[in-house]
């Protein structure tokens, strides 16, 4: 009996060491006081403190419980009956930790020997915080979807979304909404202006003493100029900010700061109530609990309850002006957001004057995986700016397609523009002919990570490094568009490391920064999200902005990705041909291209080295490049063009190029210093 015995506890020992170590949960052994005898250490969340420091307190001295005295009860009742509790749902913090709660499931069983002796409670903790938030979050969007918009009122609404997301979603919540709307009018465009007027439509917190406001519910005013509530009803992005009592923007409304730091808030989200371009108006919701801190799920959530929201307003503005018939103008829109390619991030900033004036940026694709980067400006103001800068524009796109470098695409864009300046209707006597405006082209080839710029009457770019060093690259100025005379466009090739930020802006970014050097200790950090570094160049901006509307496009560069890039060296030889085909179509099987495109590629391939083994200089290089399309590009030392000819039925020849034009989705010759590359593209 006793041997058995032995081997029993040897076996209970085992088991309960085997429990510790691989449980997912956190286990609690404690005796009768509830004191901690034992305690699972694969858990962080109960053990911040060490071990040694927990072992032999009581449960209640050793974490903070949200409800102590009824875990007590609990306990003591699974020790009195021997029934097993679950499922308790308790917030837990370590003693004298900070940050946010813990919520726990807990679940507890009686410990006892054989001979019926009652040894303890073995406590099961299981971390359901982020299950709890989930639900919560849900319940949030039900409660909006299910309470807003009960009525076709515009202030209603409004004062059901607030009560909607507190406290669920925000411990204060404040709509404001578009005076315009709130008449029944339509909503502005976006970016909304500085100078539009918004009402502030509901408030609505949580504490129960009475909450401080910025200003009374009704009152009528714009928003502030560099604070991110501004900025997210410039780019309708939504935004997560951290506050404290030297945030800088807080000082641009000092009744916002007042209030903020009188009701202890440390997180905003602010998203724009839009829909369709237009912007109704805006939520801000704060949290004030240091136990409750705001995180990108939370800004998701804002962002659908926004949506909901502005939709149910403008079902009520649509009511109340009856008679408005559905829009069907088409709306003039700013530049579409620039698109992000596989070597390239991007992000913008602009920011409307009370003067006006044309100005854009763009970035757009070119053959071989590399970007084009573009910002311009515009002489004038309105719409003969927006015109212009429009047909300028349009210009930029045709050129590129030709593969010219910078400082020739520059060139021939500024013959373009002289013909717009002369096609103007000729100016008093005296005055001078009004100059079409500035701008800066530049090409990132990620192959060789190099960045070609040529400017033309515009400032130079920001290059911020990885290591946090910022240069202002020494750059010809080149003319303006539009001048009859003047030196040569020049591009100059600058390699620029992994990581490295490039910020091309307009002059008048210059003019409102209160120093010269604002925009580079802004890039000091260039490991930041880019949309942080033009927000943080916003908020230090001047709100002075009378000399043109201000435009900034930042670029984090990367190399291509190697995996997506094949080359190979051929011989000046007929048997190159087939030599090509065979690495086309091993490289292809192995990217997974399909047969079609692969047949295809092969065909282009072919034609492509017959051309350059013909009537090319060798050496002689392919290049296959898996990117947005699927490139094969063919370099030879020859810089003679080749020409696309219509043979005759008779011809022996003289059909390459013209198969590859019926077979490719594009083509083109692109010319350097060492010979020309042909390149073909398929859609992938």
């Amino acid at each position: 009996m006793a041997q058995d015995e032995a081997i029993s506890s040897v076996e209970d020992a085992a088991v309960l060491e085997a429990l510790f170590h691989q449980s997912r949960a956190g286990l609690l052994i404690l005796d009768t006081e509830l004191r901690i005898l034992r305690m699972n250490v694969t858990r962080p969340v109960l053990h911040e403190a060490p071990p040694e420091q927990i072992v032999g307190r009581h449960l209640t001295d050793a974490y903070n419980l949200s409800a102590p005295g009824e875990v007590e009860a609990m306990l003591h009742g699974v020790l009195q009956s021997g029934v097993p509790a679950r499922g308790q749902l308790v917030g837990v913090r370590p003693k004298g930790a900070s940050g946010p709660e813990y919520l726990f499931s807990v679940s507890a069983s009686r410990l006892e020997s054989p001979q019926g002796r009652i040894w303890g409670v073995l406590a099961e903790m299981l971390d359901v915080t982020e299950r709890e938030k989930v639900g919560a979050r849900l319940r949030v969007l039900r409660s909006v979807r299910e309470h807003v918009g009960q009525t076709l009122d515009v202030v209603a609404t409004c004062e059901e979304l607030v009560q909607a997301v507190v406290p669920g979603l925000a411990d204060i919540a404040v709509v404001e909404v578009v005076d315009a709307v709130m008449r029944g009018e339509d909503p502005p465009l976006s970016p909304l202006g500085r100078e539009v007027p918004l009402r502030r439509a509901a408030f609505s917190h949580s504490g129960g003493k009475e909450q401080i406001q910025a200003h009374p519910v009704g009152d009528v005013r714009a928003l502030p100029f560099t604070t991110p509530y501004a900025q997210t009803l410039a780019d309708l992005e939504p935004r997560l900010v951290a506050l404290g009592p030297d945030t800088p923007w807080l000082a641009a409304d000092p009744s916002r700061g007042r209030a903020i730091r009188a009701s202890g808030a440390h997180s905003l989200i602010t998203t724009a109530l839009t829909l369709r371009g237009t912007v109704l108006g805006l939520l801000s919701l704060y949290r004030t609990d240091p136990a409750d801190v705001y995180d990108k799920h939370d800004v998701t959530l804002a962002s659908a309850v926004a949506a909901h929201t502005a939709l149910c307003i403008d079902n009520a503005r649509r009511y109340t002006r009856e008679h408005t018939i559905a829009l069907t103008i088409q709306r003039h829109v700013l530049l579409p957001r620039p698109a992000t390619q596989t070597a390239v991030e991007t992000a913008r900033l602009q920011v409307p004057s009370e003067v006006g004036g044309g100005g854009g940026f763009d970035t757009f694709a070119l053959p071989g995986a590399r970007t084009a980067l573009v910002v311009g400006e515009a002489a004038g103001q309105g719409i003969q700016a927006a015109t212009t800068l429009g047909q300028i524009r349009t210009a930029i796109h045709s050129l590129a397609a030709l593969d010219l470098e910078p400082d020739e695409l520059l060139a021939r864009l500024n013959d373009t523009a002289i013909c717009l300046v002369q096609e103007c209707a000729a100016p008093p006597p005296g005055a001078p002919k009004p100059l079409v405006g500035t701008c800066a082209y530049a090409i990132y080839d990620p192959l060789v990570q190099t960045c070609t710029i040529a400017l033309a009457g515009h400032p130079p770019p920001v290059i911020a490094h990885p290591d946090g060093t910022t240069e202002i690259p020494d750059l010809p100025a080149g003319p303006p568009l539009g001048s009859a005379q003047g030196p040569p466009f020049a591009a100059t090739t600058i390699p620029v490391a992994e990581g490295s930020v490039l910020a091309f802006y307009t002059a008048s970014l210059l003019h409102a920064s209160p120093s010269p050097d604002t925009l580079q200790r802004v890039l000091a950090h260039p490991d930041r999200p880019l949309q942080d570094l033009c927000d943080d160049v916003l908020y230090r901006l001047r709100t002075d902005t009378r000399h043109g509307d201000i435009f900034l496009l930042l670029a984090r560069t990367h190399p291509f990705p190697a995996d997506q890039l094949a080359t190979w060296h051929l011989d000046h030889h007929p048997k190159a041909v087939a030599t090509a085909r065979t690495h086309t179509q091993h490289q292809l099987t192995h990217w997974g291209v399909d047969e079609e495109t692969a047949y295809t590629s092969e065909m282009i391939v072919s034609e492509l080295v017959t051309n350059a083994v013909r009537y090319g200089t060798p050496p002689l290089r392919l290049q296959l490049i898996k990117d947005r399309t699927l490139t094969c590009e063919v370099h030879d030392a020859n810089s003679l063009a080749p020409r696309l000819r219509h043979a005759k039925t008779i011809d022996e020849s003289g059909r390459g190029l013209f198969i590859i034009a019926q077979l490719a989705q594009n083509w083109g010759v692109r010319y350097s210093l060492d010979g020309k590359t042909v390149w073909a593209e398929q859609t992938l």
